[in-house]
């Protein structure tokens, strides 16, 4: 295939243009929809009604489908006896309408080749979309195992594109989730296309699984809560799905239990931009999605607005067609409607919720639906009225600002619906109502609101007019003074991204009270703050900053968030504000009582052990401290996981075990902060034990290693090393030592 290099580059578009008024994502779903009708006359007839007199993108669509077929001879792939993808849970097996190879190729030659891409063998097609097609491949080396192979489609700037799915894997690479499928690899074939690898999940898509093993509501409402989990996690790690949609939520059984997995990353967007050059910033515009689960604000000209809301408004359309077993909006009915038509639809009309899209169905379609569900009809509707109603209705609002903030909220309220509790979601108002009816029809009710303001003038109503005013002024200036402090954060978050946290801590410095919504900037701009004061050792105002990080942290139910814990925890300390310190502790011990995961416990265990714990608290440790010690007995080698555990024995006068433990650390040759802590709690210790000279030689040795540790600027740090907040720890830790051991 090398001799043909230079004809392939000429037959690929290397730039096709941008439909100035056609979002990119809605083009890409017309491609894809084109694409699965085999049919020539028929996919001429699609084009003719879908495009309509747009001729820009008839043009673009046609170029796209010439070179998708040429690029399949020049794969060694047939389109003739390829085999089309899934949609709409059929698979259909047609040829594609005049697919030839190009001109002066050997035709035999290229079906028998073995066709490689970089380290991988390509098997099989799989599957394709707007986006590109997915193929079985096998990685030869430096390991022997079967993947999923994704080629970008023609079309796009090569160039730019692997540069941003460069940008995106090491981005991707930082979450490590277990419902999320990883992107191990990402370059460019020999003819320039881009292509990503990613994990290869055995599994069906989440609704044919549902229905396909009969799940009822509540098991359907707990593999959701797991998906939002993952898509949480990757928002708290920065990345944005935007195109969540059934066939990229596979579900794969591991013995008994079913487990969800997200896919596709490969179009998401990192929305924290650090890594990657500048050029990849640039193509906010180049959106990929599906229409029927597609936010507002995607198929909005530019999609300037798509943040993890769009993932929000996504979501809520999967929950719909889990609980309904029907998209929102019907695919092929908004692709028959043409581009603007479709664009209207999504952005103006709102989906009948889904206890009312049942009620439109058949008899005999409601009894299948219900069936699937293990429920009689009129049961499942009932189960839909009311609060999963209202949760739909709620992650699917038009309006970004009135959907859930975090994915996460989204999650709970599921739950809380599970555990029978009373949901966040609630009915809209009734002015919430009028507003959305008096944009829908502008010039009848300015007429009327004409008359209105007449008739009131001429009753003589001016002061009840004054007094709404003078409301709506007082709800515009907190409304303003709102919306001030939010881009006072964003700014403060642009400019911690520039390497300007100075900047960036003087902007905070204006902003007295958190915002009232959480949002990765302001976690993100708070924390980076944070770190940056701790690093000059400006403690009390670190711990400031710190508050409010905390405060609004409430984007991940995994551990991470307990590391912004442990930071607080030692700054509150240091700072001497040991009445907030108490609190603060009694308040995460609290929340992380029935917590049985090893790491999460430890960094719990170590904020609340600063000081010697009242009752209380001790009283509200205790399943921690359980979950603590199995941790140590299985990780004795691990020193993060010995240090909460002797610290716990020596709080509770446990000298002997706490000496024991802290051995463990004590022995270890490094300089890391947890072995200088580990040193301060073993010379205590020590010391109650009457062995004063081994007790003064362990507390030598932890003032040696703290006193370095501090010497040096400790910015970065990580792991056994050492964060900025592990050496405070073992500074504390060792201040206490020089106290006790005389």
């Amino acid at each position: 295939m090398s001799g043909f290099v230079p004809a392939i580059r000429q037959s690929i578009l290397p730039d096709v243009p941008l439909v100035n008024d056609i979002p990119k994502q809605i083009e890409a779903a017309l491609f894809d929809a084109a694409l699965n009708l085999r049919d020539a006359e028929v996919r001429k007839a699609f084009l003719d009604q879908a495009c309509g007199g747009n001729a820009t993108l008839r043009e673009n669509l046609e170029e796209l489908l010439d070179a998708h077929t040429r690029a399949d001879w020049y794969l060694g792939i047939d389109p003739l006896q390829a085999t089309a993808p899934e949609r709409g849970g059929e698979a259909t097996a047609e040829p594609v309408a005049e697919a030839h190879p190009p001109s002066g190729e050997n035709q035999r030659e290229i079906e028998g080749a073995d066709v490689r891409i970089g380290r991988y063998k390509l098997i099989k097609r799989m599957g394709e979309g707007g986006c590109g097609v997915v193929y079985l491949a096998e990685q030869e080396e430096p390991v022997r195992r079967q993947v999923a192979l994704k080629i970008i489609r023609l079309g796009m700037d090569t160039e730019r594109v692997i540069a941003r799915f460069e940008m995106e894997r090491q981005t991707l690479a930082l979450m490590n989730h277990p419902n999320i499928a990883q992107v191990l690899d990402a370059g460019a074939t020999e003819t320039g296309r881009p292509y990503f690898v990613m994990e290869l999940v055995p599994g069906m898509r989440i609704t044919d699984y549902c229905d396909q093993h009969r799940l009822d509501l509540p098991r359907r409402l707990e593999l959701f809560v797991e998906v939002c989990l993952a898509i949480q996690h990757a928002h708290q790690k920065g990345v944005l799905h935007r195109d969540i949609k059934p066939s990229n939520i596979l579900i794969v059984e591991h013995g008994d239990k079913a487990v969800p997995k997200v896919i596709d990353f490969g179009i998401a967007k990192a929305i924290e931009g650090r890594f990657g050059d500048k050029r990849t910033a640039t193509l906010i515009e180049q959106l990929i999605g599906t229409p029927a689960y597609m936010s507002p604000e995607q198929a909005q000209m530019g999609g300037i607005d798509v943040d993890t809301r769009s993932d929000i408004y996504s979501l809520g359309a999967l929950l719909y067609e889990l609980l309904t077993g029907r998209s929102p909006f019907d695919t092929h009915q908004l692709l028959e409607l043409g581009v603007e038509q479709m664009r209207r639809e999504l952005i103006e009309k709102d989906p009948p919720r889904p206890s009312k899209a049942l009620l439109s169905l058949d008899s005999a379609q409601l009894a299948e639906v219900a069936k699937k569900r293990r429920c009689e009809p009129a049961h499942l509707i009932a189960g839909l009225k009311g609060d999963l109603d209202w949760i739909v209705t709620k992650a699917m609002e038009k309006d970004q600002q009135r959907r859930y903030a975090t994915v996460n909220g989204l999650a709970v309220d599921v739950q809380r619906y599970l555990r029978h509790q009373p949901v966040a979601a609630r009915p809209p108002s009734r002015w919430y109502w009028l507003g959305k009816m008096v944009r829908r029809n502008r010039v009848a009710f300015a007429a009327g609101t004409a008359v209105a303001a007449a008739l009131i003038i001429g009753l003589g109503t001016s002061t009840v007019l004054f007094l709404r005013e003078r409301d709506a002024r007082q709800q515009q200036a907190k409304l303003l003074a709102e919306a001030e402090k939010n881009q006072v954060i964003t700014n403060a978050a642009f400019l911690v991204r520039e390497g300007k946290p100075d900047d960036a801590d003087d902007l905070l410095g204006k902003i007295h009270t958190p915002p009232k919504r959480p949002s990765l900037d302001a976690v993100t701009a708070f924390r980076a703050v944070g770190d940056w004061l701790a690093a000059q050792q400006k403690w009390q105002e670190a711990s400031r900053r710190y508050a409010f990080a905390v405060d609004l942290d409430q984007l991940d139910v995994w551990g991470s968030v307990t590391i912004d814990y442990q930071a607080y925890a030692v700054l509150l300390f240091e700072a001497g504000d040991y009445e907030t310190y108490k609190r603060f502790c009694l308040t995460i011990a609290t929340k992380y009582v029935g917590e049985s995961n090893g790491d999460v416990a430890c960094r719990i265990m170590k904020s609340c052990l600063l000081q010697p714990p009242d009752p209380e608290l001790i009283s509200t440790l205790q399943p921690l401290a359980l979950v603590t010690e199995r941790w140590f007995a299985a990780h004795r080698n691990y020193q993060w996981a010995v240090i909460p555990a002797s610290l716990w024995h020596y709080r509770r006068g446990d000298y002997r075990g706490a000496a024991e433990r802290a051995l463990a650390t004590g022995a270890q040759p490094d300089t890391s902060a947890a072995t200088g802590a580990g040193c301060a709690i073993l010379a205590m210790a020590l010391f109650h034990e009457g062995k004063t000279a081994e007790a003064r030689q362990q507390l030598a040795r932890a003032r040696k290693i703290v006193d370095e540790g501090f010497s040096h600027r400790f910015y970065g740090g990580g792991g056994i090393s050492g964060y900025w907040f592990d050496w405070l720890f073992a500074r504390i830790l060792l201040r206490e030592a020089e106290s006790t051991v005389k």
